[in-house]
């Protein structure tokens, strides 16, 4: 590309969002307090460090948080084939009548009817591919409630990047303190850094709050395998807009008020209900610069890995190269990545 080739006219591939890391970057761990993250301000030239609880001296009276109320569960099973082969279970999403989405891991796929032996006592049937017969993830239906084996026998469904098994700590801090709705395989992981005082300071201050839900799917960790970025299909998710968020919206900006997406999550969500006037349903929005977005003016977002969706999603939302500058600043000054990391708040570019 000639320096007088906007991103916006660029053709982007996948080695535009790769970037190099050092590993002890990667948290394993969450700061001892949520909002004790430190908080990288990117809505202008220079990027200011800041520390997370700064975050609604950052914003309005008027504005309005948008927040992804999904609840994670403890999505992570472990069995065996009746060959006595070990499996892993990660379930995306239950269905009706007991029966299940999962990814799974095993050394040998199963044929379909086979009975998985679950850790716990009950039964795992397997059905077939999902969403069709060339789907990636498993249908799959238990002996028993979902839910509650989930609950009864299942692990917290930690990224790949973690290197620990889940302990009491993740139980607790792997979870919004809102989360209201159970169907999460991963975090909403920019909601991580809220905490009582810092909501209570957003109310004292005059901004409101909203809530969608999109049930974050494991997909979301899935790597971009083509150069080619229209080669690439997105994982499936399920999102809710309740009639009370968008009346709220629709207020907010009336005012001239901003609308503030907590999360790449939150975006995903907002964005196909403006494209699809959906207020539910599933969503597999691919967001990459040169999406116009109509709904959020400010995000507040964690680190993302290199070459993923998300580092596409807030190139798109607050420009290329800023970002790549954002993000060199925060790899020097020594921020924390990923889920457990710090986070920074972006404003729409224009």
């Amino acid at each position: 590309m000639n320096s007088q080739t906007s991103s916006a006219d660029r053709v982007f591939t996948l080695s535009d969002f790769d970037f190099e890391l050092p590993p002890e970057l990667i948290a394993q761990h969450p700061a001892t307090e949520r909002s004790a993250s430190r908080l990288l301000d990117g809505r202008s030239a220079q990027p200011v460090d800041r520390i997370f609880r700064e975050l609604p001296g950052l914003l309005l009276p008027g504005d309005l948080l948008v927040f992804n109320d999904t609840k994670v569960v403890k999505a992570r099973l472990f069995g065996e084939k009746p060959t006595g082969g070990k499996l892993e279970l990660l379930i995306e999403r239950v269905l009706p009548g007991f029966e299940v989405v999962a990814h799974m891991k095993v050394s040998k796929k199963p044929p379909v009817g086979m009975v998985l032996q679950m850790v716990g006592g009950f039964t795992a049937t397997l059905l077939g591919r999902w969403p069709d017969e060339n789907g990636q993830l498993f249908r799959l239906r238990f002996s028993e409630e979902p839910h509650l084996m989930m609950e009864q026998h299942g692990h917290v469904p930690l990224p790949p990047y973690i290197e620990h098994g889940d302990s009491v700590e993740d139980v607790a801090r792997y979870q919004t303190v809102f989360a209201a709705k159970p169907g999460a395989a991963a975090a909403p992981t920019a909601a991580l850094h809220f905490d009582e005082g810092v909501l209570a300071a957003l109310e004292a201050r005059g901004i409101r709050r909203a809530n969608v839900t999109l049930h974050v799917g494991a997909g979301t960790f899935s790597p971009v395998k083509t150069e080619n970025l229209a080669e690439h299909r997105m994982h499936r998710e399920w999102y809710e807009v309740p009639a009370t968020t968008q009346q709220a919206i629709a207020e907010t900006k009336a005012k001239g008020g901003r609308i503030v997406a907590v999360g790449t999550t939150t975006i995903r969500t907002l964005e196909s209900w403006a494209q699809t006037g959906q207020a539910s349903g599933d969503t597999e929005i691919f967001i990459t610069p040169g999406f116009e977005f109509q709904v959020a003016d400010l995000l507040v977002t964690n680190f993302h890995l290199p070459k993923s969706t998300l580092m596409m999603l807030v190139s798109a939302f607050a420009g290329y190269e800023h970002i790549m500058a954002l993000y060199r600043h925060a790899i020097a000054q020594r921020y924390r990545f990923f889920s457990y990391g710090d986070a920074m708040v972006l404003e729409r570019s224009t």
